[in-house]
């Protein structure tokens, strides 16, 4: 028998072709298993910081998050190991388009300023 494509997500095809769904397997699937006031106190956290950096306030908002980012590692703490070992190469490629970059507006500035230099030289400057 063939799944419905939504069956991970907790959705079943019923006999009249209908789609239901079993609200306990979509809660794993979203990652229910944490509390209810961990998620306010993470939902909290991340509003609270928007809104201090909204308003500038950069070192509140830093704080904001890392409290935030600290109860969710606390609640899964092999997912944030896995971004921790990655972490390296992500900086690895963000200087390398970094790098690009400023080699390409070094490139613009140089094309713009030969052209500007030869336009006053016709000029008669």
């Amino acid at each position: 028998m063939r799944r419905h494509p939504l069956a991970r997500m907790g959705f079943q095809s019923a006999p009249h072709g209908a789609l239901s769904y079993n609200r306990s397997k979509i809660k794993s699937v979203r990652g229910g298993d944490m509390d209810g006031w961990k998620k306010a106190v993470v939902a909290g956290s991340i509003g609270a910081a928007t809104l201090l950096f909204m308003k500038k306030k950069y070192p509140a908002g830093v704080l904001a998050t890392g409290f935030g980012l600290a109860l969710l590692a606390s609640e899964y703490p092999e997912k944030f190991e896995k971004v921790r070992r990655s972490l390296p190469d992500y900086f690895d490629r963000g200087m390398q388009v970094m790098e690009m970059a400023a080699r390409a507006g070094k490139r613009i500035t140089e094309a713009a300023g030969q052209s500007a230099a030869n336009a006053w030289e016709e000029i008669g400057g």
